[in-house]
């Protein structure tokens, strides 16, 4: 199954839809976003909503702000991964803020993607900063010792390092 990446709708086989879109070029300062709907079948009524993610991004002059809400799962960690690659690609800003102050849920396949775009912004002598976690992401992090690993900031618009433990 595909989702059109217009209307968030599923593709079935033997269906029309637009597909996966090439990813489109936007001028410096412009909004990218994307919705993802995750569906799955239920018997008798058709297609399910199930999880959704949102992703956006900002490219500033020295810096690209990524905006993700809902949920990070096995079902939306893959576009999520996608997204942040294409990110990456596009010119590879010194400093990606993930504003996650929308994020209601992240299990460990989102957090490996994390981790992943972590690498390879280090990799190429960047930094990776986590806006906004909401408390149940927080939390996450901390278990995991992740909030050690992390530059963790109060706000997506400031580049300040929060206690991964609210206090």
């Amino acid at each position: 199954m595909r989702l059109s990446r217009r209307s968030a709708q599923p593709v079935l086989p033997g269906e029309q839809g637009s597909g996966a879109a090439p990813r489109p070029n936007y001028p410096p300062n412009s909004k990218d976003a994307l919705s993802v709907v995750a569906w799955l079948p239920s018997p008798g009524h058709g297609m399910v909503r199930l999880v959704e993610l949102n992703v956006s991004s900002r490219f500033h002059d020295d810096h690209t702000t990524v905006t993700i809400s809902g949920e990070i799962d096995l079902y939306t960690a893959p576009r999520l991964h996608s997204e942040l690659g294409a990110v990456l690609a596009d010119g590879m800003p010194t400093r990606i803020v993930i504003d996650m102050s929308g994020v209601e849920f992240c299990d460990s396949t989102g957090m490996n993607v994390l981790l992943s775009c972590l690498r390879r912004v280090r990799e190429r002598g960047g930094e990776l900063e986590i806006a906004s976690p909401k408390p149940a992401v927080r939390k996450i992090l901390q278990v995991t010792g992740l909030d050690s690993v992390f530059t963790l900031v109060d706000d997506a618009n400031r580049s300040r390092p929060k206690p991964a433990v609210p206090q």
